[in-house]
């Protein structure tokens, strides 16, 4: 007799087709068999050892977040119920052209600095890893819901390169390669680049087209934090366009969306640019998250010359003077590369998380704020900041527009993805209300979506960009990774005053056919497993 019947449920399968009444049977992980109402009529129904009534809820594939930053929270938490609460049943790790595979031990110890804001310093973690190959492996001990890998672009030049402003020397570019393809070998499912931070953003076009030729020749796909999100974000989403059509490259552009006032109700633009792209045959997604605000480091919005060298020579140039006042200068009056090309406007800018908790005075007060609470100004708040917590504080920026939000996410090629950082005392209310609030507040309450829409664009479109062949909808012989929500409760939880609130209205959530969220409670299960390109 098979495990497990779920009764009685409406499915939402993940095409975007209408719902309909079944019960599911799942066994051995996988779903076994699917009986319609319509066929069940007259007929003996399925039994299981187990059954779940699941009437007046919705059955769906589990959600598949686009871009995670669980790097080691997988690791670290067991529990990790700020993503299964959600009915995310897989991430996807190594964002942003920086995490913690492949290096060795120098570029480790740089790389855990360098992005301690998004996932902290790591000193709980036992770093018995150095390759892509090795970190998946890790994965595999057991984690709370499945993960698959990007090869971090900017750890891979840091590896290969440094952290230095200059082009790749030919013998340099070509152990680029072969560390990308030796990532994309063990399991990789493509490359990730941030390009508004160090290293990463000092390569040059050229030199992102040749990486981008190697993932294309294991069927991968790129996915780019882009130069811009600002004042040059068309032309950022432009130059990724062309680099991977050149390189003959799937395109998966990563928290998609125009921000800064510069870019108010400019989403039009940019979807007709990826919509001339498809109609002449890229093959391009997207994903965003369904909140205005963004969230990064602090350390992030400097200018692009004051990183190089590592985050050592960043502290270096922060302590003095002279080169403080020039980087003060680029930020409030030129406007920085790592702010986007638009000069800093302090009252946007919230800190989020500090590593260090005798700075928590700052978190949940915007720059300007604590500025005038302590009758100095925004920039020396700021560089203080940046000093005593040795770069590690996050931030919150208000520069988002709802009309993009909107616009962006009903487009052909949208997917989901948080974004979500899981670090620090106030983070964004989207690492842990991302999936519920598109289900609860896009579909329910605002119309935005249908729910055989959003179900799709949370399951079976993400799944098709990871090349998965059985995962991404409720199918006879597929992965049973699911989820049960009630679509008249379902909601995100978390707002930005309580952003580690759980989310309502998702009592059931299955991770390879095991119950890792019961009855609204999260269970001891670790079912999750490192999620491996599928070979060509």
């Amino acid at each position: 007799m098979e495990e497990l019947v779920i009764r009685d449920a409406d499915v939402v399968d993940g095409s975007g087709d209408d719902a309909y009444r079944a019960d599911v049977v799942v066994d051995g992980g996988r779903i076994v068999s699917i009986v319609k109402e319509a066929a069940a009529a007259g007929c003996q129904r399925p039994k299981a050892r187990r059954e779940l009534d699941a009437e007046g809820l919705v059955l769906a594939p589990g959600f598949i977040d686009m871009h995670a930053h669980s790097d080691l929270a997988l690791l670290r938490d067991p529990d990790h119920a700020a993503k299964a609460a959600q009915g995310v049943t897989l991430e996807v790790l190594g964002q942003d052209g920086l995490s913690y595979a492949p290096v060795d031990d120098r570029t480790l110890g740089e790389v855990r600095r360098a992005i301690a804001g998004w996932n902290g310093a790591g000193d709980d973690v036992d770093f018995d890893w150095r390759s892509v190959g090795e970190y998946l492996d890790r994965l595999d001990r057991g984690i709370a819901v499945n993960a698959a890998y990007l090869i971090p672009q900017g750890t891979v030049r840091a590896l290969a390169v440094g952290w230095e402003d200059r082009e790749a020397t030919p013998d340099e570019l070509d152990r680029m390669r072969r560390l990308v393809a030796e990532g994309l070998e063990q399991g990789a499912v493509g490359m990730s680049s941030g390009l508004t931070y160090t290293p990463g953003m000092y390569a040059p076009q050229a030199e992102l087209t040749e990486l981008c030729r190697v993932v294309a020749e294991y069927g991968g796909y790129y996915c780019p934090h882009h130069r811009s999100y600002g004042a040059g974000a068309l032309e950022a989403y432009a130059e990724m366009v062309a680099l991977t059509r050149e390189a003959g490259c799937a395109l998966h552009l990563a928290h998609a969306t125009m921000n800064f006032g510069v870019n108010r109700g400019r989403a039009p633009e940019l979807l007709a640019l990826l919509d001339e792209a498809l109609d002449a045959g890229a093959d391009i997604s997207l994903d965003t998250y369904p909140y205005t605000p963004g969230c990064t480091t602090l350390v992030a919005l400097l200018p692009s010359w004051a990183s190089e060298g590592g985050p050592e020579e960043t502290l270096r140039r922060l302590a003095d003077e002279g080169t403080a006042e020039r980087i003060r200068h680029h930020l409030e009056a030129i406007g920085s590369d790592g702010c986007h090309g638009v000069p800093v406007e302090w009252e946007t800018i919230e800190i989020s998380g500090v590593g260090d908790p005798a700075l928590g005075e700052y978190v949940g007060r915007t720059v300007l704020e604590s500025a005038r609470a302590r009758g100095e100004s925004p920039w020396g708040v700021a560089r203080e900041l940046l000093l005593k917590d040795r770069l590690a504080p996050t931030i919150l920026q208000h520069v988002g527009h709802e009309e993009n939000v909107r616009a962006i996410m009903r487009h052909r090629v949208h997917t989901g993805g948080s974004d979500g950082i899981l670090q620090g005392a106030k983070p964004h209310p989207r690492a842990y209300g991302t999936f519920p609030h598109y289900l609860g507040h896009y579909v329910r309450e605002a119309g935005v979506l249908s729910l055989e829409e959003c179900v799709a664009h949370l399951t079976s479109r993400p799944a098709a960009r990871l090349r998965l062949p059985d995962r991404g909808l409720v199918r006879e012989g597929y992965k049973a990774d699911l989820v049960l929500f009630d679509p008249r409760t379902v909601a995100a939880g978390s707002t930005f005053e309580r952003p580690r609130a759980l989310p309502t209205g998702i009592p059931y959530v299955l991770v390879d056919g095991r119950f890792v969220i019961e009855d609204g409670r999260r269970t001891d299960v670790l079912a999750g497993r490192a999620v491996r390109r599928t070979p060509r």
